[in-house]
C-alpha cells in the first residue's frame, strides 16, 4: 500500500528520461523508480502479447482438427506429436511470464 508521498528535485533532462523509461516498461513512472531504487529487474519482452496472441490461435486450430480427426472426417498424421511441441511451446512461454512477473516484483 503506498501510503507515503517523497519530494525530490531532478534536472528536466533526467525527468524526462524517466518518464520515458517508465512509459517503455509500460509502468507508471512511481512504480518504474521504487523497482529500479530496490534493485529489482525490469524486463521488457518485445512482441510477446503478439506471441501468445498465436499461440492461442494456433492451440484453438490444433483443437478443432482433433474434433474432426475424431469423428474420422480426417486422418491426422503425427497429431500427438504436433500436440507435443504445442504444449512445449506453451510451457516456454508460461516460463517466461513467470520470470518476468517475479522479475517486475508481482510474483
Amino acid at each position: 500500500m503506498k501510503n507515503r508521498k517523497m519530494s525530490i528535485r531532478i534536472s528536466d533532462g533526467d525527468l524526462e528520461t524517466i518518464h520515458a523509461k517508465a512509459v517503455e516498461a509500460n509502468m507508471s513512472v512511481t512504480d518504474y523508480i521504487t523497482t529500479c531504487c530496490l534493485g529489482k529487474k525490469i524486463v521488457l519482452i518485445d512482441g510477446l502479447d503478439q506471441v501468445i496472441h498465436q499461440q492461442k490461435a494456433i492451440g484453438r486450430n490444433l483443437n478443432q482438427l482433433t474434433i474432426i480427426a475424431n469423428m474420422g472426417r480426417v486422418k491426422a498424421v503425427y497429431l500427438q506429436e504436433l500436440t507435443e511441441q504445442y504444449k512445449q511451446v506453451s510451457l516456454l512461454i508460461s516460463e517466461i511470464l513467470k520470470r518476468k512477473r517475479w522479475d517486475d516484483g508481482a510474483g
